[in-house]
């Protein structure tokens, strides 16, 4: 029996190929023309697919299960198995924003402002719905992309994904507001998540996947110190559960390990020096399992 599972194509397939293979597995790819990549495990199958149409693929049963964003689940309709939010976008962990965008000189503050006006994005659906929830009407339009560059000629406003807002500010563009927060989760096909044997493969790749993002920006820090220092060190190390402690061969010595985040490690380890600590050896994580 096969998984067959749907990896998204474009802006996330990078960042989802490093995730996985951070989860312990080889996925190659033949050619940069490839749709079908390779896994090492005999019983994954895997396709790249748009993330625009993984749900309703997933939701047909092409596909046992796939990445996809919460936001083309929502633009999509599709009736799928949400397995779980995995924290990570194009440009690292995270999440997206789909925001409603004006030129910098518009007058327009709040959507409401926007009645009666042109309004361009991929993401009709989901946008037809914000401005229904806000009792506005609009002209709403389907953008076939370049959608920065709408405003003002071929639209008043612009519904458009950002992680970091540059690219609407390189355009002369303005954030009005938040239309959806969206973060990749992991889907499955409701037929393939009641079969035991298909469950228990999407789960086992969702436990190895979430333990490859908590890992993310994490480090492993272990020294030795004498056991009288022990309360001087704990209040120095910015533990996410109580550290480790060992018993040394050597008398009244301790060794101790503890997983911190990686940008602190530079600030404490001056003071875990003086505080008495020594053969301090900080080293990298590749899974953590919560």
């Amino acid at each position: 029996m096969k998984l067959t599972i749907g990896l998204p194509k474009g802006s996330l397939q990078e960042s989802t190929f490093k995730l996985f293979r951070r989860a312990g597995f080889q996925v190659t790819l033949g050619s940069s023309r490839s749709l079908y990549p390779k896994f090492d495990d005999p019983e994954i199958e895997a396709i790249l697919i748009r993330a625009q149409e993984m749900g309703p693929y997933v939701a047909k049963g092409v596909l046992d299960a796939g990445l996809t964003g919460l936001d083309w689940i929502r633009e999509t309709g599709s009736k799928v198995h949400e397995v779980a939010e995995l924290n990570y976008a194009k440009g690292g962990l995270g999440a997206v924003r789909w925001v409603l965008a004006v030129p910098e000189d518009s007058p327009v503050r709040k959507a409401e402002d926007l009645a009666g006006k042109r309004v361009a994005t991929e993401l009709v659906n989901v946008s037809r719905q914000f401005f229904r929830k806000r009792g506005v009407r609009v002209d709403l339009e389907f953008s076939w992309g370049s959608t920065e560059a709408k405003p003002p000629v071929l639209a008043d406003a612009i519904v458009e994904l950002t992680e970091t807002g540059s690219s609407l500010r390189a355009n002369n563009l303005r954030i009005v507001e938040d239309v959806l927060v969206s973060r990749t989760k992991l889907i499955a096909n409701p037929a393939a998540w009641r079969s035991p044997w298909k469950r228990e493969k999407i789960e086992t790749v969702n436990l190895l996947l979430q333990a490859a993002l908590a890992a993310e920006d994490k480090v492993g820090l272990k020294m030795n110190l004498p056991r009288a220092e022990l309360p001087k060190v704990m209040k120095i190390l910015p533990a996410m559960h109580t550290p480790t402690v060992s018993d040394l061969a050597d008398a009244g010595w301790i060794a101790i390990e503890v997983v911190i985040d990686e940008k602190v490690v530079r600030h404490i380890l001056p003071a875990l020096k003086r505080a008495g600590a020594s053969g301090i050896v900080e080293y990298p994580l590749n899974k953590l399992v919560l």
